[in-house]
C-alpha cells in the first residue's frame, strides 16, 4: 500500500485542520488589542457574562486612559438618562449611560457604534427632533461629531479643536459672526470680547500677570497646553457656543488673568 494513502477519516481531518489554521489567520485583534482582561475587570480568571460587569473602575476612567482627549469634549456618560433608551443600547447595572451603551468595547471594527448608525440618526434614536430644533445651529455642531476630534491633523498653531469649530462656522456661511485673523485672533462680530487662540499657555504665563494652570478650573480646556475655543466655550452643549460656567467668584476671564 502506498506509505502517502489517506483514509477517508484523516482526510476529514486534514481538512478541519486546514480550515482552522486558515480561519485563525482571519481572527483580527479586537478592542483594546495587547491588553490583559485584568487590566479592566476584577476577574483574574475566565470572563463571562456573569463577572463581565465587575470592574476596577467606572468606564469613563478606564476609557479615559487611552481616549482622554476625546472624552473631554463629547456626548456626556456616567449619568442616568432622561428618557428611555432602545434595547440596543443598553444602560450597566446602575441604570446609567456608560461608554459602551453607543459603543461595542470588545470589537475588530474602529468606533464600533451599536446598531452601525452615524450622525443625526444615530442621534435620534434616542432623542427627539424638537431636543435640535430648539438649539441655535439646530443640533448640526453634534450630529456631526458625537466626540470632538482631538487628532492631530494640522500644521496651523490652532489646536484641532478650534479648527473643528472655525471650519464649520466658514462652512456654514457663519465668517461674518466669528472668524480668526492671521494673528490668532478669533473675532466676535456680535461685539463679544475677541480673544486669541493657539498660543501655549504657559508662555503667556512666563510673562506675568497669569494664574498657574494648576490653579485654573478644570472646566477650562488647554489642549496640547494650548488656548482653545474650548478654553471658553463648551464644546459640547445644548445651548450652542454656550460660555464655561467656573465654580469661583470671579468671572471666566480671571480664570487665567491675574490683574
Amino acid at each position: 500500500m502506498n506509505k502517502w494513502h489517506l483514509t477517508p477519516f484523516y482526510v476529514v481531518l486534514l481538512i478541519l485542520a486546514t480550515q482552522l489554521i486558515s480561519s485563525s489567520r482571519d481572527i483580527k485583534p479586537f478592542h483594546p488589542q495587547n491588553t490583559s482582561c485584568s487590566t479592566c475587570h476584577m476577574a483574574s480568571g475566565n470572563i463571562t457574562k456573569a463577572n463581565a460587569s465587575k470592574l476596577l473602575a467606572t468606564q469613563e476612567r478606564l476609557c479615559s486612559r487611552c481616549h482622554e482627549k476625546q472624552l473631554k469634549v463629547s456626548h456626556p456618560s456616567g449619568l442616568t438618562p432622561s428618557m428611555k433608551l432602545p434595547d440596543n443600547f443598553p444602560l450597566d447595572w446602575k441604570n446609567e449611560m456608560t461608554c459602551s451603551t453607543c459603543h461595542n468595547v470588545h470589537s475588530t471594527r474602529t468606533s464600533s457604534i451599536r446598531g452601525n448608525l452615524s450622525g443625526k440618526k444615530l442621534c435620534l434614536s434616542c432623542h427627539n427632533t424638537s431636543f435640535f430644533s430648539a438649539m441655535k445651529d439646530e443640533g448640526i455642531s453634534i450630529h456631526q461629531s458625537i466626540h470632538k476630534s482631538a487628532v492631530n491633523n494640522n500644521t496651523s498653531a490652532v489646536d484641532n479643536y478650534s479648527m473643528e469649530c472655525l471650519n464649520c462656522h466658514a462652512n456654514e456661511g457663519d465668517t461674518k459672526s466669528i472668524s480668526v485673523n492671521t494673528r490668532g485672533i478669533v473675532k466676535h462680530a456680535s461685539g463679544a470680547i475677541n480673544h486669541p487662540v493657539g498660543m501655549l499657555y504657559r508662555n503667556s504665563y512666563s510673562k506675568g500677570n497669569y494664574r498657574e494652570m494648576s490653579k485654573i478650573s478644570k472646566r477650562v480646556i488647554f489642549p496640547d497646553g494650548k488656548v482653545s475655543c474650548i478654553s471658553c466655550h463648551k464644546g459640547y452643549s445644548k445651548k450652542h457656543g454656550e460660555v464655561i460656567k467656573t465654580q469661583t467668584k470671579s468671572s471666566l476671564c480671571f480664570e487665567c488673568h491675574d490683574m
